[in-house]
């Protein structure tokens, strides 16, 4: 298992971004003990119907928040204050921002010491998606969101949960500079290819047949951040998008979701395009499945054998290095980096005709 310093990705660990970090509804079932990015984290939804996400541990006495369900303070439904968490072994209140608010046996002040971490999180497109930045900083841009989540004519998603992988994200981001793996994996050998730079969004465009859809498809994909996909695809009369996320849990291990949503065929979506949306997302997975059973199996590309017709991996590795970079040093491999990347030998989408980024939202 390869880290972060084994592709010179530093000086931190973990990249900087917003990440998913459980589906939304999983928290219909109460708090959650979650870990991401090397830490033990606590998630649940106050009453205001605001996910929170804190540190794990009360500082009194190093109480896990939302591991517990034997308290009698958990069973009786009473560990949720607004928008406040109590502990379940004494009963110290923190509020969303993880400071101590209340103590039962104790009128105050409460210890500024005891305050714990609280992460930037909002509920998007069905997802918790949590900032993270390992320096303590405030988002420097906004989560990803598809404005089609709220039109009816689209089928809206459910995530397929893909568990955790023995992987370093570095090793999926490359797949956005990889060209040449679309046919042997995918069966879906490219005609057309490009990848595009913009400050924190990587794109790649990209078409040709594909075996599994026995049609010709056409894609723009890209990155918001290091660990959200999004690619819109279009397939003969079929439009959808896909969801591809990975969260960092430790340092070379990540833990992945996968998702598409769906066009309609009407003005509402109806039971004939929730059942095709299933279809539809059923055979996505299949497709990014060959890529995470590669994944698993393949050892660490800590240097890659570049070749002149491959995609440009070092280009989108230098991209992916600015998560860990200070805001400074990423400011500069933007304005190094932004703008159209080719590769040899292949057409562009303005040559092939089937350029499709209208309506995207970058």
């Amino acid at each position: 298992m390869a880290t972060a310093a084994d592709y010179n990705l530093g000086p931190n660990a973990f990249p900087r971004g917003w990440f998913i970090v459980a589906e939304s509804k999983e928290l219909d079932a109460g708090p959650m003990a979650v870990r991401f990015f090397g830490q033990d984290l606590a998630l649940y939804r106050g009453e205001s119907g605001k996910p929170i996400l804190l540190d794990a541990y009360c500082a009194h006495m190093g109480t896990h928040l939302t591991a517990s369900t034997s308290a009698m303070i958990v069973k009786n439904g009473e560990q949720i204050e607004g928008d406040s968490i109590r502990c379940p072994y004494h009963g110290w209140r923190y509020s969303p921002e993880g400071d101590v608010d209340d103590i039962p046996y104790s009128e105050g002040p409460y210890p500024k010491s005891a305050s714990i971490r609280s992460y930037p999180v909002v509920d998007n497109m069905g997802c918790v998606m949590a900032w993270y930045d390992p320096d303590g900083r405030e988002p420097d841009y906004q989560a990803p969101f598809l404005k089609q989540w709220d039109d009816p004519q689209w089928v809206r998603w459910e995530l397929d949960h893909l568990g955790e992988l023995d992987i370093h994200p570095q090793e999926i981001i490359d797949n956005m500079a990889d060209a040449r793996h679309l046919g042997p994996t995918h069966g879906a050998p490219c005609e057309y290819f490009e990848n595009e730079f913009k400050d924190e969004v990587y794109i790649q465009r990209q078409g040709g047949e594909m075996q599994l859809y026995d049609t010709y498809l056409y894609t723009t994909t890209w990155y918001t951040g290091p660990g959200i996909l999004l690619s819109k695809q279009v397939f003969g009369e079929a439009v959808m998008f896909e969801l591809i996320a990975n969260t960092p849990v430790d340092d070379g291990k990540v833990k992945c979701w996968h998702a598409v949503l769906y066009c309609g065929a009407g003005n509402t979506a109806g039971e004939e395009d929730r059942v095709a949306a299933r279809q539809f997302q059923a055979n996505a997975l299949e497709a990014f499945a060959a890529d995470f059973n590669v994944w698993k199996f393949k050892r660490p590309a800590l240097k890659i054998m570049q070749l002149k017709t491959d995609g440009p991996f070092r280009t989108g590795r230098k991209w992916y290095s600015q998560f860990f970079a200070t805001p400074e040093d990423a400011a500069s491999i933007r304005a190094e980096l932004n703008g159209t990347h080719y590769t040899e030998n292949l057409a562009t989408p303005e040559q092939a005709g089937h350029a499709i980024d209208s309506g995207l939202p970058f």
